[in-house]
């Protein structure tokens, strides 16, 4: 994939369960990697949407990024636009490169709370 064509930028994040001060078990989001990672988010379109079917009818973009070891449909892309969140989108999977395996990787998202299951 051509680097001109990853114009976005997203920060891939995992949900984590810890206690606070008052032994309180709480749920956030934790960055998996430093900064955040160059991206090409594309909307499906309308063709590609229909023919997802019923299984996978809550997709409805992808996001292509530089391969990473370690990603998983539990986790969630926050897109990153002038230094704010912009959009969170739910990982549904990972699709690596039909090449290498190991040049990129496709990621199905959807839109909408997350609970990371």
């Amino acid at each position: 994939m051509a680097a001109g064509k990853l114009r976005h930028r997203v920060r891939i994040e995992k949900q984590v369960t810890a206690r606070d001060d008052d032994g309180v078990q709480t749920t956030t989001w934790q960055p998996v990697h430093v900064g955040t990672l160059a991206a090409a988010i594309e909307p499906l379109s309308a063709r590609e949407f229909i023919a997802a079917g019923a299984g996978q009818a809550e997709v409805t973009a992808r996001i292509t990024i530089r391969y990473r070891a370690g990603i998983l449909a539990s986790m969630r892309a926050v897109h990153v636009r002038n230094g704010d969140d912009a959009e969170i989108y739910n990982i549904q999977g990972a699709l690596a490169d039909r090449e290498s395996g190991l040049e990129y990787l496709t990621l199905p998202v959807s839109t909408g709370t997350n609970d990371g299951q």
